[in-house]
């Protein structure tokens, strides 16, 4: 579920200081504690879902609405990792476009 738009949906590495939210976030998941780098997902100053940077596994507040959350962590995630591929620009697939970026460069 995204967030409603009065709610504001915050992606950020997880410091120190988020450790007892993480192991409460695990232990309502039923779910071993992340480990490594951590990237949480907070809507409206909760914490909802965290992913794992290292394996990408996922930690869910089983009473809300996650999964769109968790889809979104394993999308930055792999962004963050160098994994995710770029996506090509339509203007390139076409052969005006790569004419166009070719005289561009």
């Amino acid at each position: 579920m995204i967030p409603r738009v009065d709610q504001q949906l915050t992606l950020r590495i997880a410091s120190s200081d988020d450790e007892w939210a993480l192991a409460r976030l695990a232990a309502l998941d039923e779910a071993p504690p992340l480990t490594g780098p951590v990237l949480l997902a907070e809507v409206g100053g909760s914490l909802r879902a965290a992913i794992s940077l290292s394996d990408l596994r996922a930690i869910a507040d089983p009473f809300e609405p996650t999964a769109a959350l968790v889809q979104l962590l394993r999308i930055r995630g792999r962004q963050l990792q160098g994994t995710e591929r770029p996506r090509r620009s339509l203007a390139r697939r076409t052969p005006l476009g790569r004419l166009r970026a070719l005289l561009s460069s």
